[in-house]
């Protein structure tokens, strides 16, 4: 009994510590986009397309710091010392993902505009899945022993590298203008393009996770991992046209009709995020 309950103010003692640095990292998200007032926009002006993608944020802070929590103990002071550190480094390098992805991924138009002036909601749901992926890769990137510093920033760059790939390899592999039907408030579009970037991150996030072996080794592990993600997107489109929606498109549902079906976009995103723990449970 004595043991359970030690080990459950030890537990209270790491979530208390998370929502700390979960509060920091909404702080910093607050300092680093002064363009706009969060609580206005989201209360104000009722925007959708920012509360999708602060979701997002949210969600991918969460993960990123679950990263810095999950493991073995190493008694309370040095996971406490852990949990600080690459806490705030998950917090830094979550919001440098964020620029990353703004200027590589969605690079044709401003995101910032697009959500905020113009409710794009299709943005939203881009930047929604970015965080969440980039919390992804980071999560990977600073779980396990035997890393540092260092090792966390190496995996976390080839990451987000993996990230910005899978962006040019889905705008390759649909009909359509991504970005043009993004731009375009083409919801469903953006919709489709948010599963696979949570598929992406989600297979990354296996592949640089664990102990860190050596960089031969664990760099290996996530170009051949990572590869598997890029080749997954076109197989999965071509499945979910085949077996999911037999008879239709994808593409047709998606960008030749008036109204774009948002519930074909759904089926396509999941199917990509479903595929991405199928296969990190089959490897």
């Amino acid at each position: 009994m004595i043991h359970v309950l030690d080990n459950l103010v030890v537990s209270l003692i790491y979530l208390f510590s998370a929502f700390i640095i979960f509060f920091v990292g909404k702080l910093l998200f607050d300092v680093l986009h002064r363009s706009f007032r969060l609580n206005h926009e989201l209360v104000e002006k009722d925007n959708f397309a920012l509360g999708i993608a602060m979701a997002g944020y949210y969600l991918g802070l969460t993960i990123a710091i679950g990263g810095s929590i999950v493991g073995p103990s190493n008694g309370l002071l040095e996971d406490m010392i852990d949990i600080i550190f690459f806490g705030l480094t998950s917090i830094i390098l979550l919001n440098i993902s964020i620029l990353i992805n703004d200027k590589l991924i969605l690079h044709s138009f401003k995101n910032v505009k697009e959500v905020i002036e113009d409710q794009n909601c299709g943005t939203g749901a881009v930047e929604c899945a970015s965080y969440i992926a980039s919390g992804l890769i980071i999560y990977g990137a600073v779980s396990g022993e035997g890393g540092s510093l260092v090792t966390a920033a190496v995996f976390w760059a080839l990451g987000q590298a993996a990230l910005v790939v899978a962006g040019l390899v889905y705008d390759l592999i649909t009909p359509y203008n991504l970005h043009e039907q993004i731009e375009k408030d083409n919801v469903a579009a953006g919709v489709g393009f948010a599963g696979a970037l949570i598929a992406v991150g989600n297979v990354v996030r296996w592949a640089i996770s664990g102990d860190f072996v050596s960089w031969s080794e664990n760099i290996l592990e996530f170009v051949l991992y990572g590869g598997a993600a890029l080749v997954l997107l076109p197989l999965v489109r071509l499945l979910v046209d085949m077996i999911l929606l037999p008879g239709r498109k994808l593409s047709d549902e998606i960008s030749r009709q008036e109204r774009p079906n948002l519930g074909a976009a759904f089926i396509e995103a999941s199917s990509y995020v479903g595929a991405s723990f199928l296969l990190t449970w089959c490897l």
